[in-house]
């Protein structure tokens, strides 16, 4: 079903599981862990027709189950992926390991690929996607590239150009081959893992986004698709794309 064409009355909205993190927050007289998402994320969903499920770091045995319930899923942005996941040293700049997130997320990723489920990897997510396909990342992009343009700090969203090349999935969802984004990280892509196929660089080279070449539906972009309240592109299309998921899972039960 493409992006824009209308959704019949009757149909269910898909359940759009996103990752959060488990962080300190206070409110009023409580100072305890929770999970936390920045509302953008949910607004992506909610306003491309979905209905959005928050799925905090917990147990990677119940991530099947997790999984089984949903139509979609978004791996949110976030602390930097472990460099041991890749095989590599930490770097003196890389966060601190989130190893509950770490676990998790890598554990619902292989999950949803298992149910051929659409994902869409937002920052982080498309890092650990790439590493849970053997992939690996240059840890600090301002030694390896020479650049602060990707993370400016202070909260505030760095803004970019990305090229898209014709003829590309990614192409056929934004419909420009020149996007500017929202970037905010220090790390990035350096070898793509297995069956990741680059859908948009920077003019440093820096892979900004790929697609999977499998079956599945997967799309990561290293930028904030959420930050864009006038773009919701990439979410819309991962909500078509767990319409149709739902579809093929109803036929095939026929």
């Amino acid at each position: 079903m493409p992006v824009n064409e209308p959704v019949p009355v009757n149909e269910p909205a898909p359940l759009i599981g996103v990752t959060t993190y488990l962080e300190r927050a206070q409110q009023g007289v409580w100072d305890v862990r929770a999970a936390f998402l920045p509302e953008q994320y949910l607004t992506g969903v909610t306003e491309s027709g979905g209905i959005a499920l928050l799925l905090p770091p917990q147990d990677p045995d119940a991530a099947d189950a997790a999984i089984a319930g949903l139509d979609g899923l978004v791996l949110s942005g976030g602390a930097d992926v472990a460099p041991e996941l890749y095989g590599e040293d930490r770097h003196p700049l890389t966060d601190p390991a989130r190893t509950d997130r770490d676990a998790w997320e890598l554990a619902l990723f292989r999950a949803a690929e298992r149910r051929r489920l659409p994902v869409l990897a937002i920052c982080r997510g498309l890092q650990l996607v790439n590493v849970a396909r053997g992939g690996t990342l240059q840890q600090h992009l301002p030694e390896s590239l020479g650049t602060e343009r990707y993370r400016v700090g202070g909260g505030v969203f760095a803004e970019n150009e990305v090229a898209v090349p014709a003829g590309t999935a990614l192409a056929d969802i934004i419909g420009e081959s020149d996007v500017r984004v929202h970037s905010y990280h220090h790390q990035g892509i350096d070898r793509l893992g297995e069956g990741l196929v680059p859908a948009a660089h920077s003019d440093d080279g820096l892979v900004q986004a790929f697609v999977d070449t499998a079956d599945g539906h997967v799309v990561g972009v290293q930028w904030h698709p959420e930050e864009n309240a006038e773009d919701r592109r990439l979410f819309a299309d991962l909500v078509t794309q767990a319409r149709a998921h739902v579809a093929r899972r109803k036929e095939s039960v026929r």
